[in-house]
């Protein structure tokens, strides 16, 4: 049978499981739609939480304040164009109800916010990046190695079957190594807004895993030299990918109340000061 002979609404079978980590991200004052970003599933033990970058769910420099998101999960295991929206607090009795985290040089764009799971069908269809996903060998991350970021730019995405699109990166600066001191690694393609909080994945063998992907980062902004001339110089098309591993201190421990997680070892910050984030 050919894909033009299939049903249109193809079924999860189909459909390789990466796809069903990510989710469209809203964000919302109210009723009052304000952004579209990316995020994804990330479980550790029995607690599922959703990743996405720190900057989708509060920028004070640029007025974001939201007060809640809308996640999609899917609940049909035989229709993958049913799903539901989940609609998450962004606060609970005025205090942030997600986490952040701090290094030496400052804060890190990564955000995790854990999800009830009481209020998700029962057969809801999605899954998970775990801590076996993150890469304990960074040997195997080379300069130039192929990357997908898989998320929603500018809000594009599969409208029927509500599935991600991947856009292809390679890794830009040397992986293990903090770019100018900060958390973050470079990568090498083309992004739009709407792609913060995308997962970072390297492709590994893996012939039992039915994910056989590494999280290497979580996609934040692009970047760009200052002062650069924006009639004779082209955009340097490189883009922020924090460090996955962070995700383990964000999701060790439920105690809001106490001070925002820090990556241990971090090196202290001289900021140089040549690359400037973009929205």
């Amino acid at each position: 049978m050919t894909c033009n002979e299939r049903d249109l609404h193809r079924t999860p079978d189909a459909v390789e499981a990466v796809a069903l980590v990510t989710t469209p991200v809203s964000t919302f004052a109210g009723r009052i739609l304000l952004t579209r970003a990316s995020g994804f599933f990330f479980r550790r033990d029995e607690a599922l939480h959703l990743v996405t970058s720190r900057h989708v769910l509060s920028d004070e420099p640029n007025g974001h304040a939201p007060d809640r998101i809308e996640l999609l999960v899917h609940t049909d295991p035989q229709d993958l164009s049913r799903h539901i929206v989940l609609s998450c607090l962004l606060f609970e009795n005025g205090k942030a109800a997600w986490r952040q985290a701090r290094d030496a040089a400052g804060g890190i764009d990564v955000a995790v916010l854990r999800i009830d799971q009481s209020v998700l069908p029962k057969g809801a269809l999605l899954r998970c990046l775990t801590p076996g996903h993150l890469l304990k060998d960074l040997h195997l991350a080379e300069i130039g190695a192929p990357l997908v970021l898989l998320g929603y730019p500018l809000g594009f995405h599969d409208t029927i079957h509500h599935l991600p699109v991947a856009r292809h990166a390679i890794i830009s600066s040397a992986f293990g190594i903090r770019f100018q001191r900060q958390g973050y690694f470079l990568t090498d393609g083309r992004t739009h807004r709407g792609s913060s909080g995308s997962p970072v994945l390297m492709k590994v063998s893996a012939d039992d895993d039915e994910m056989p992907w590494k999280l290497l980062g979580v996609h934040s902004s692009r970047m760009d030299i200052g002062g650069r001339d924006a009639v004779q110089d082209e955009s340097l098309g490189l883009n922020c990918a924090w460090y996955a591993d962070i995700l383990m201190a964000l999701t060790s421990g439920e105690d809001r109340e106490g001070p925002e997680p820090v990556r241990d070892g971090a090196e202290a910050a001289t900021p140089l000061g040549e690359a400037v984030p973009l929205p």
